[in-house]
């Protein structure tokens, strides 16, 4: 007997007719896979494939990167400069010199009349990083206001600070590469298989070489979990409780590496007085993890010959956030586990560019690193540049979380938005949208006229997207890639680097400072910049040639070296006053919105693989956006029976801030008193978040929230979601 149709139909591939391949690196998340763009010979991108000899992918590229060519032609893309007087009324077509006219007078006319800081801008972990560098030397040295962040305190705010706290200066120490020589892998909110595909097939590839334990912590049941040996359900936001007990565990049995401990660390006797209050079985009270699971996963941990944490936004996006990180830093430093194969502490960045803003936009302070509160920091970029060191301000102004309510109490008159879209992504939505009403000016800098964040503009300006424009990016592992162009913007949107270069003209003291107008120039300006006895972000050896030649450069990489270094701290000296890292004591004090009768669930959100961010890019792609069109949620069905939930109908869900409709999708990944919803969608998750904000890092807890379900008209209900898909 034959099963199956009489005449099966093979599978087949279009010949996309490419006569030429382009190098780039993606530009969705922060593995920083190497990508070929194919076009044909009208010059249109009409495939994407992932570089074969790449050290990062080999070959390999997930659904997002595969369809990331189709970029180049999606819907809703400005062409034109727009301008308004007033929010709501209709735009009209402008030149680039008069938006960047008007733009420059506006902010002139607000700062002389509110002071410097009165203008903010908010930037992203979208651009190239010559244009980070560009807009970081345009905020602090022309238009001077200290009211400067990125997005990016959205995602990765907390392992800065706590980078920052347990070593004394940002940027991750390890590597990929430790997944091939690591005896134990503990991930903390981290779901590799849907954020990080590739880099999840690099852990895969490791385990099936070498097998060793794989643990994930995480309140739901991820797909990375299913995959674990051991799978903590902790219970949300107690992250610190864990951690500080599995010290406890480690200290009380002798398990530490005294000697790492001695020569490399300070701060030993308060951390062990500090993590012995919370002994398994006090922590379990807390974190919902059974004593003797917390003694086992102690021991794994301890004894392993070397072993690595990561982590991605479930550590992070806490009011606990930079403890939790601090606390990884601990577990790896008490164990010898920094700068040695297969031992790190290791954030798992969420932007292509996360990194690239965090090196050189100047956001937290000077370029390369540098802090405003050194003195010595702001002479030397002064000189270098050619502008009064005393222009720059003595300390960092507001993050991005501080900016909106300082719109809201009149502080901050005009914002500058680039290349992101707060009305997606902040928490507490309907708060966000009443503070953009109260600005007196608002310029949005988008490759997409449809933002939702353009609505409460006064002036809109279109930039380049990814592969309209050329220049380098940082990926999780400080990996330094290269973007080549391949293909001209759409009407007359223009590359970042030149709206900033041409809105400093506008200045005087943008005049009396040289802009380099090429990537490769700012680079080259980077390159010196970077230069300096004992610094670990020196790029001083490479250039563009050469990073597409090695398909990506870790930095440092020196003057003079063959290639990058992979690691950070590997002999044992760290960026601090004494040269030892820091080991921090710290107290669990709760602080979550939990659930009560009133509002029973736990709210959690997360990335799905198919889509990325606000979807301002992934919803315009069919190929991506069929996979989950409309926003939903994740239910327990013992809940959802309780409550009258069914399987692909549509609720309310309910917070103390507002509200939003989902689809329930009934499943076992989630435990009777938890909702899951993606991030992605607009009008939906950061309807209902708090955003109550970590005290170091000021990055929201996007992660905890306590929200109830209420039925809805199913009709009503459909309708909107059909006008959603439209969008």
């Amino acid at each position: 007997m034959i099963f199956g149709r009489k005449h099966r139909k093979p599978i087949t591939i279009a010949d996309k007719k490419v006569v030429e391949w382009k190098y780039a690196v993606c530009g969705y998340c922060s593995t920083g896979c190497s990508i070929e763009v194919g076009l044909n010979d009208a010059g249109k991108p009409v495939a994407s494939r992932g570089k074969g000899n790449a050290p990062v992918n080999q070959g390999k590229l997930c659904i997002k990167g595969i369809f990331e060519h189709e970029l180049s032609t999606t819907s809703g893309r400005g062409t034109e400069p727009l301008m308004r007087d007033r929010i709501y009324q209709d735009f009209a077509p402008v030149d680039w010199d008069t938006a960047l006219d008007h733009t420059a007078a506006e902010f002139k006319r607000i700062q002389e009349k509110y002071g410097r800081d009165s203008v903010a801008v908010v930037s992203t972990g979208q651009l190239l990083t010559e244009e980070f560098y560009t807009l970081g030397k345009l905020v602090r040295g022309v238009i001077g206001t200290n009211q400067y962040d990125g997005n990016t305190t959205l995602c990765m705010a907390s392992a800065v600070s706590g980078y920052k706290r347990s070593f004394g200066a940002d940027g991750p120490p390890g590597c990929y590469e430790d997944f091939e020589h690591t005896h134990c892998l503990m991930a903390f909110g981290s779901n590799l298989p849907e954020q990080h595909p590739i880099i999840y097939w690099r852990l895969k590839e490791a385990l099936e070489k070498r097998k060793f334990p794989l643990i994930v912590v995480d309140p739901r049941v991820t797909m990375f979990a299913q995959f674990a040996d051991i799978h903590l359900p902790i219970t949300p936001g107690t992250d610190l409780v864990l951690l500080n007990a599995l010290a406890h565990v480690i200290l009380k049995e002798g398990l530490q590496d005294q000697r790492y401990i001695d020569a490399h660390c300070s701060g030993f006797d308060e951390l062990a007085a500090t993590v012995e209050k919370y002994d398994p079985i006090t922590a379990s009270r807390i974190c919902g993890i059974d004593p003797d699971t917390i003694r086992h996963v102690a021991r794994i941990y301890a004894k392993a010959p070397s072993a690595m944490s990561i982590w991605t936004m479930g550590i992070n996006q806490s009011t606990h956030g930079t403890d939790g990180v601090c606390g990884i830093n601990n577990l790896n430093l008490i164990t010898g586990n920094i700068g040695v194969p297969g031992g790190t502490s290791m954030s798992i960045t969420g932007q292509c560019n996360a990194m690239g803003t965090r090196e050189w936009s100047s956001c937290s302070g000077l370029p390369g690193y540098r802090m405003l509160e050194k003195p010595e920091h702001r002479k030397e970029v002064a000189e270098f540049w050619g502008v009064d060191e005393d222009f720059f301000p003595p300390k960092r102004g507001l993050q991005q979380t501080d900016i909106f309510p300082a719109i809201e109490s009149g502080e901050i008159k005009a914002l500058w938005i680039v290349a992101t879209n707060p009305l997606t992504s902040m928490p507490n939505q309907p708060r966000i949208k009443k503070a953009l009403e109260k600005l007196e000016f608002m310029v949005v800098q988008d490759g997409y006229r449809d933002c939702e964040t353009v609505d409460y503009a006064h002036v809109y300006l279109p930039g380049a997207l990814w592969g309209e424009k050329e220049g380098v990016q940082t990926n999780t592992e400080r990996r330094v890639n290269l973007v080549r162009k391949f293909v001209e913007p759409p009407g007359n949107a223009k590359p970042d680097h030149w709206i900033f270069t041409q809105l400093a003209k506008r200045f005087e003291r943008g005049r009396a400072i040289p802009f380099p107008e090429s990537s490769s120039d700012i680079f080259d300006e980077m390159k010196q910049l970077s230069k300096g006895e004992g610094r670990n972000l020196d790029i001083s050896g490479m250039s563009h040639d050469l990073i597409e030649q090695q398909r990506g450069i870790q930095w440092p990489m020196r003057e003079g070296d063959q290639t990058g270094n992979p690691r950070l701290y590997s002999d044992g000296v760290f960026p601090t006053a004494n040269g030892k890292a820091n080991l921090l004591a710290m107290d669990y004090i709760e602080d979550n919105e939990v659930p009560d009768t009133s509002y029973p669930f736990w709210m959690n959100s997360g990335r799905v693989v198919e889509h990325f961010h606000t979807r301002t890019k992934t919803g315009k792609i069919g190929n991506l956006n069929k996979f989950s069109p409309t926003p939903y949620m994740e239910i327990n069905p013992d809940s959802a029976k309780e409550f009258g939930v069914e399987h692909q109908k549509y609720v309310r869900l309910v917070s103390r801030r507002g509200d939003a409709v989902v689809m329930a999708q009934l499943t076992q990944r989630v435990p009777r008193n938890m909702l899951f919803i993606p991030m992605h969608y607009h009008d939906c998750v950061n309807r209902l978040s708090l955003g109550l904000l970590d005290p170091y890092s000021r990055q929201p807890a996007f992660k905890q929230c306590a929200v109830r379900i209420e039925h809805v008209d199913q009709r009503e209900a459909a309708r909107l979601n059909v006008e959603r898909r439209a969008f």
